[in-house]
């Protein structure tokens, strides 16, 4: 198994382009820049190539960013910004709606975007209801103090049959699309069997995935997941890659914190990286690791 995993990650490195064939002895390879404003598939949304994940951890409404107390989070949510991160990822999950706004007070709302999600599972929040979608984005948007939402996704999707089943909360989001108050909807993937339904979904626009090297936090291992990122970013739907950092296994690992960046940044079809940092020397000690990186 050891063995094909090096094979695989093998063949990835150069099927990405991380492998450069005849290069000019005196050409100065290109690098990423983490900062970068890229488009997120066929969205129209420009966004930056570092994201802030605000899930670490999350459940009920709290996660590792709440816990750091309100003060502490918005500072961070703010150098974040200040560095050049635009995209915010939250949740209704997570109970992080409120402190991006007044983290971002006084920053144009088309500055930056905002990527959330509807928790439609029985689970997960303290309440038991799970109101539809036409209740819940006037809710997020009173939340957020904002009159439109850049990227709503379902949340945390898990059948092979996520279309059929949650279909009636798809053609609330699109109402919403139609009438501007969301610009771009899709879902937020866990399990090998909902990613490739997301593939032949022409309603997906966007989705949040799980992928590292290491198969570590995934829907699968990586040798099944690549294949169908590629076909995902193939259709011009956007890809955010989580879990890179294998939801902070690998925070101590400087060789699988390199791996990974290498990794998702050699495979071509990941335009945004996640990252739950829950410290600004976090995010520049990420970004110096994108910044290394060769592209072609």
């Amino acid at each position: 198994m050891q063995i094909k995993r090096r094979e695989f990650l093998k063949k990835s490195l150069v099927v990405g382009g991380m492998v450069a064939v005849g290069p000019s002895l005196h050409a100065q390879p290109k690098t990423f820049d983490p900062y970068e404003q890229i488009p997120l598939g066929k969205t129209k949304l420009k966004v930056s190539r570092l994201c802030l994940g605000t899930g670490m951890k999350g459940w009920k409404r709290e996660s590792n960013h709440t816990r750091l107390g309100r003060e502490k989070f918005e500072a961070l949510i703010r150098g974040a910004y200040d560095r050049g991160i635009c995209v915010f990822d939250l949740a209704d999950l997570y109970g992080t709606h409120s402190y991006v706004v007044s983290a971002l007070k006084g920053i144009p709302r088309d500055k930056y975007v905002i990527i959330t999600k509807i928790w439609w599972r029985p689970d997960g929040l303290p309440e038991t209801e799970r109101p539809d979608a036409d209740v819940l984005v006037p809710r997020f948007l009173k939340e957020l103090n904002t009159d439109y939402i850049d990227v709503l996704l379902l949340h945390c999707c898990t059948s092979g049959k996520w279309p059929e089943e949650l279909r009636k909360q798809m053609d609330l989001l699109s109402k919403f699309k139609k009438e501007g108050i969301i610009r771009a909807h899709g879902i937020s993937c866990h399990s090998l069997e909902a990613l490739d339904a997301a593939a032949d979904e022409p309603w997906v626009e966007t989705i949040n995935v799980r992928i590292n090297p290491y198969g570590v936090k995934m829907d699968g291992p990586p040798e099944k997941v690549v294949p169908i990122l590629k076909r995902i970013h193939d259709a011009g739907k956007g890809v955010v890659g989580m879990k890179l950092i294998g939801e902070g296994k690998f925070r101590d690992d400087d060789e699988k914190r390199n791996e990974s960046v290498r990794f998702v940044l050699g495979l071509g079809s990941v335009d945004v990286l996640d990252v739950g940092f829950e410290k600004l020397e976090e995010i520049d000690d990420f970004a110096k690791r994108v910044r290394k990186v060769s592209r072609v």
